[in-house]
């Protein structure tokens, strides 16, 4: 597709509120997009593309063009990442610039800007797992991330997926480690497909799917999703109860619940059960203190892990929130934990890849709980005929590893009381 003026135009007035962090880029390009009707899909798709690259790619860009000012950061992008020559883009950008950025070289450029993170965030990373696998990690978060669709196995097989996905044109194949997933080579609007309008596939990252094996809830559980959201992770822990036994979707937000109840239709699962949380002492969680078998703990959390498709998160979430962010994560494993019975199992997880999140969360909990022990969520995928790369007693996903978002988990049992037969 030719870049014209007005096109351009597009960009970059997107690109100047993007920039400003206020909220998230997807709400930017959705806002402005309702806002230009006449706008079509080619030219949305470009405008999104070039937005994208540039929240991705923004401190090599800014080297590169000499300006973080949004005219200058797009002509980058589009020159260095979105295939476009200066003959393409002559008459729309200075000349000057356009030059100045073609000759630009990435040798030399600080590990931070080569990383494309803030440099606290860089810092954290390298001093946490090496300069040199702190790289790796950096680059494979700033590549855009694959398409993923979990099948509900519990009413489709996903061999029947693929055939009926190719036999309409879709090129997909199996994810490599969930049993459940399809990735597919490009992005089409799946939403429209009969597949998806029928509940056999939902949209979920594989990394996220694996969650729901390592929990690996059984038929007739009571089971909750503490932290549900809109209920992606619910529906995969329906999809592997098949119907049966209770899910409680928690969460204290009662819009994002509301998401739930006609994704739970389509994929036509009746068991779950929603519940608007007023607090860390809400009374329907002490009543259900001691009695499920699995819950799941999907902490909030800096989201750095997600940066594939939300790049705008290491712009917009600074170093002083990881604090705040661990003090809340550690609230909430508490709560969640006394739900659990004895013999049950605990997940904690997190879409971070910071230790202050992670491990020193799943740490602290272990250090005053003496109750609960750790499981290996190695071993308990392995369990589910899943061999994963670089396995361990905890969980860690990685783009560059697993070609999943980065994820985080660490799996306990409560221990069986004194003389049960349990």
């Amino acid at each position: 597709m030719r870049v014209t003026p007005a096109l351009a135009r597009h960009a970059q007035a997107v690109l100047d509120e993007a920039l400003g962090f206020a909220s998230p880029a997807d709400q930017v390009l959705s806002r402005y997009f309702r806002a230009h009707h006449s706008l079509g899909r080619n030219e949305r798709a470009l405008i999104a593309e070039a937005c994208f690259a540039v929240l991705r790619r923004k401190r090599s860009l800014e080297a590169a063009a000499g300006s973080a000012a949004a005219s200058a950061l797009l002509a980058a992008a589009l020159l260095k990442h979105l295939g476009f020559s200066g003959r393409a883009l002559a008459g729309i950008f200075e000349p000057e610039l356009l030059e100045r950025i073609r000759a630009a070289r990435s040798e030399g450029l600080p590990d931070a800007v080569r990383a494309e993170l803030p440099d606290w965030l860089w810092q954290r990373l390298s001093d946490q797992y090496g300069a040199a696998e702190a790289m790796h990690i950096a680059r494979g978060l700033a590549n855009p991330a694959p398409l993923d669709l979990r099948v509900n196995i519990a009413r489709a097989e996903r061999a029947m997926v693929l055939e009926r996905l190719a036999a309409d044109g879709i090129a997909a194949a199996p994810t490599p480690y969930s049993p459940a997933g399809v990735r597919l080579a490009a992005k089409p609007a799946i939403n429209q497909h009969a597949l998806y309008r029928d509940g056999l596939i939902e949209v979920q990252d594989e990394g996220s799917q694996l969650l729901a094996f390592v929990l690996a809830p059984r038929r007739g559980e009571m089971v909750a999703d503490y932290c549900a959201g809109a209920g992606g992770k619910t529906l995969a822990l329906a999809m592997l109860m098949h119907g049966s036994g209770r899910i409680y979707a928690m969460d204290i937000s009662t819009r994002r619940l509301a998401a739930l109840a006609p994704r739970a239709a389509r994929a036509r699962v009746d068991n779950i059960h929603r519940i608007a949380l007023s607090g860390d002492n809400d009374a329907r969680v002490k009543r259900l203190a001691g009695k499920l078998e699995r819950v799941l703990v999907d902490a909030p959390c800096s989201g750095f892990g997600t940066l594939r498709r939300n790049p705008d998160l290491k712009w917009r979430h600074g170093e002083q929130a990881l604090a705040e962010l661990a003090a809340k994560q550690a609230r909430i494993l508490e709560s969640a934990a006394r739900l659990v019975k004895p013999g049950g199992r605990l997940l904690y997880a997190t879409c971070s890849i910071l230790r202050e999140e992670n491990d020193a969360v799943a740490d602290a909990f272990l250090a005053h709980r003496p109750e609960f022990r750790a499981l290996s969520c190695g071993a308990l995928l392995a369990a589910k005929g899943i061999a994963l790369e670089r396995p361990g007693e905890r969980l860690r996903l990685w783009p560059h590893v697993h070609g999943t978002d980065g994820f985080f988990a660490a799996a306990f049992e409560r221990a069986r009381l004194s003389g049960s037969g349990d």
